[in-house]
């Protein structure tokens, strides 16, 4: 019988604890050793404030036709090489964003499929104005595309006598981005961000 009440006491103390709420998405978030969203905004930030503060680019900044001296760029993928599921989209938006408006940007792969179902139906359909419709060889050419590469290397100290029965998990990140000018292959600029996260298990932790 104590042993009931004493289970019932706890489902009621568990269910007081539940619930759903909206956090500030710039706050640090711990929840466990996984990636998630204040690591995205670290290598975000960091990348960010690099490229732009990179004397490698500067002779880059010839003006065009129009006296626009900014860079033209192309986002390319973020591979993942982490034992997680990241998409890492989410940091190459972020990137984008952040660079945005100080450099130039023509459409990624996915912006690409986009223009050319546009382009084709303009041009095939019968539908647009032929002196109105939109056509192909009228792009921007970039001058460099922006990639990297996420890995991580993750370690586990079990439950034993000496560390009191708590269980370790170390997760240490590297994220390293790239640029390269789109004809010569030569590597402009290279970042690397490294982070370390531990996560720390009682033995009767949840």
């Amino acid at each position: 019988m104590k042993s009931l009440s004493l289970i019932l006491t706890l489902a009621l103390l568990g269910s007081a604890c539940s619930g759903t709420h909206y956090k500030d998405a710039q706050d640090e978030e711990t929840i466990n050793a996984d990636f998630g969203s204040t690591d995205k905004q670290r290598f975000v930030k960091e990348v960010v404030d690099d490229l732009l503060g990179s004397p490698s680019l500067s002779y880059y900044g010839k003006p065009d036709e129009n006296g626009d001296t900014r860079i033209v760029a192309v986002m390319g993928g973020i591979a993942n090489r982490t034992s997680e599921h990241i998409d890492t989209r989410i940091i190459a938006d972020g990137i984008l964003q952040g660079l945005l408006g100080k450099m130039r940007f023509v459409a990624d792969a996915q912006g690409q499929n986009e223009i050319g179902e546009r382009v084709r139906f303009e041009q095939g359909s019968g539908r647009v104005d032929p002196a109105k419709a939109a056509a192909f060889g009228k792009q921007l050419g970039a001058q460099v595309i922006l990639y990297g590469d996420l890995a991580s290397i993750e370690k586990v100290a079990g439950r034993r006598l000496g560390n009191l029965g708590n269980r370790t998990r170390d997760v240490y990140y590297q994220f390293v981005m790239k640029c390269v000018d789109t004809n010569t292959a030569e590597i402009l600029w290279t970042h690397e961000v490294e982070l370390r996260k531990q996560q720390v298990k009682s033995l009767f932790g949840i």
